[in-house]
């Protein structure tokens, strides 16, 4: 179903590949890495090698997803990937957001209740907002601890919601992967895939988002703000 911006109160928001530049930092980690095996790749780059790896680990994770959904396994490989953020412990590490992503959720924020739906730990979560002045953007903000369970069950953007005070069906969840789009559609949201991050054009298309976009801060643009 196509995307209905007049339906939209509040627009929730991934962390990782979605507002901070996750991808290309753990590219830039790859790379030097590969670095002394520099003399085996073409012309000695190695960005092309550590960019496929980065991609590579994520969509295996989500063909196992979409895997375990056909054998109707889906929720025991959730309920096991919420205990491993609960009670595993993350740092955040200076990670880049975006390119524009703050004057988008300065823009968005004057007409919409924005929130945050992370499947990171709290603290690496609010570390990353704090740091880039972004956390006052955000009414809500629900992590791997916040809920019982984190994405894709929709516990955690029915919580938002909530302490946004708007149906969820009303929210517009933003993310870069498949289990965002899944989470955001149990709880009955309408969704927007972002191909910055780690999915692939392909398994998101294949997800049904709302709407797909090359990278987030397109989001004014679609909503009819102007920054």
């Amino acid at each position: 179903m196509p995307l209905d911006v007049a339906r939209i109160a509040a627009v929730l928001f991934d962390v990782d590949g979605t507002l901070s530049d996750t991808d290309n930092a753990w590219v830039g980690r790859f790379e030097r890495v590969l670095q002394p095996l520099r003399g085996f790749f073409p012309g000695g780059q190695t960005a092309p090698a550590a960019r496929w790896l980065v991609m590579g680990a994520e969509t295996p994770g989500n063909v196992l997803y979409q895997l375990l959904d056909r054998l109707h396994l889906d929720d025991e490989a959730a309920r096991l990937s919420s205990w491993f953020n609960r009670h595993t412990t993350d740092q955040a590490r200076g990670l880049p957001f975006i390119p524009g992503v703050p004057g988008m959720l300065a823009a968005l924020g004057a007409r919409y209740s924005l929130g945050v739906v992370s499947a990171r730990g709290e603290a690496a979560t609010r570390h990353f907002l704090s740091q880039h002045g972004l956390l006052h953007y955000f009414l809500a903000v629900a992590t791997a601890q916040t809920c019982r369970y984190t994405k894709p069950f929709p516990d955690p953007l029915l919580w938002a919601a909530e302490q946004l005070g708007v149906e969820a069906c009303r929210c517009l969840m933003v993310g870069d992967t498949t289990v965002d789009i899944r989470a955001g559609q149990r709880a009955g949201a309408q969704t927007a895939a972002v191909l910055c991050g780690f999915g692939t054009e392909r398994e998101l298309r294949r997800a049904n988002p709302s709407i797909i976009l090359d990278n987030t801060a397109q989001l004014t643009e679609v909503l009819g703000i102007t920054t």
